[in-house]
């Protein structure tokens, strides 16, 4: 890594975002490089290497504008389940951005940060992991359809104009307390599915008063094995990944190195703390995200797994000044 180096983040007020860009400025072996990030509603501060531009990714003015004198972009911009923006902000922003791409003098490499969504994740059936060779299978929704157009768009280009990129394919990212306030009955849980909605509102408000968390079975009553990333993980995998030749034109999923079942995340807050469990049938299936191939290619060692993810979001309190948001649904 010699020389200047200039990354363009979009979506960088975000989870991965926010940690990326400390990682990168706090990282003796980046300490050439600099950050541009395109901000929208949310505002970073810039700061010595972090420059602060505004746009949106639906307006190509915007995204060629931050493009400009940049040799890296790290793509992260997205809006989840909001059908009446997905498509100009993921899909048409995203074509604006390998557009400005493949015009520059300057990009040498774009990183994508795909989901298993592109993949339909725990929606279907599956006998066996899941490679980076399988079939897109988005499942219904304006989101996973977005990351399916995102990965065959930048697949495009790597075939029509030699574009020198990668795809990073995450599971569910977590970060702080996520898990804990996923693992909950009450109203604010965090993500899908709703244990509140699968169980009703008095069973629902009886768990949640006794301190249980829910134990997510599959349409058979076995608990599922579901696929999450922790944010410090998935940040060391970009890391890794700049200009790193291994990783040109390549698509590597990148998760933990077994899913987290949730019958064995019972059993260990049951012994560790205490806490009791619920079983709740829903309608998602077990599915392994295999992460061999960014293990041998680019040397990708995650270091959560199951104890640490669980102890990190428990043991985590939130200070008054950095409350729960959620700015996307889904």
């Amino acid at each position: 890594m010699q020389g200047t180096r200039r990354i363009l983040v979009t979506g960088a007020t975000g989870k991965v975002g926010r940690a990326f860009v400390a990682r990168v400025l706090s990282d003796p072996r980046f300490q050439h490089w600099s950050v541009r990030a395109l901000c929208h509603e949310r505002v970073l501060e810039a700061g010595p290497r972090l420059e602060v531009v505004r746009g949106s990714m639906s307006e190509r003015a915007d995204v060629t504008r931050a493009v400009e004198g940049v040799t890296h972009v790290l793509h992260l911009a997205t809006c989840k389940e909001l059908p009446d923006r997905i498509m100009d902000v993921a899909v048409k922003g995203f074509f604006f951005l390998l557009e400005a791409c493949r015009e520059s003098s300057t990009l040498e490499q774009l990183v994508l940060i795909g989901g298993d969504a592109a993949v339909g994740h725990s929606t279907y059936p599956r006998s066996i992991p899941v490679t980076e060779s399988e079939s897109h299978r988005a499942y219904p929704g304006s989101y996973a359809l977005s990351k399916v157009l995102e990965e065959v768009m930048l697949e495009q280009y790597f075939i029509q104009h030699d574009l020198n990129g990668c795809c990073l394919r995450a599971p569910w990212i977590m970060e702080k307390d996520d898990l804990k306030q996923h693992l909950s009955f009450a109203r604010d849980a965090f993500g899908a599915p709703s244990f509140r909605a699968l169980v009703g509102e008095s069973a629902a408000d009886a768990h949640a008063k006794a301190g249980a968390i829910p134990i997510l079975l599959d349409p058979h009553g076995v608990p599922v094995k579901r696929n999450f990333v922790h944010v410090d993980d998935l940040v060391s995998c970009i890391l890794l990944a700049l200009d790193n030749e291994k990783a040109t034109q390549q698509l590597f999923n990148v998760g933990m190195d077994e899913p987290v079942d949730y019958g064995a995340l019972g059993a260990y807050l049951q012994a560790s703390r205490g806490i009791s469990s619920v079983p709740v049938k829903g309608d998602l299936f077990s599915v392994w995200l295999d992460n061999s191939k960014a293990k041998l290619v680019l040397d990708f060692r995650p270091q959560y797994d199951l104890k640490r993810l669980v102890d990190s979001a428990f043991d985590y309190v939130r200070a008054p000044e950095d409350p729960r948001k959620i700015h996307y649904p889904g």
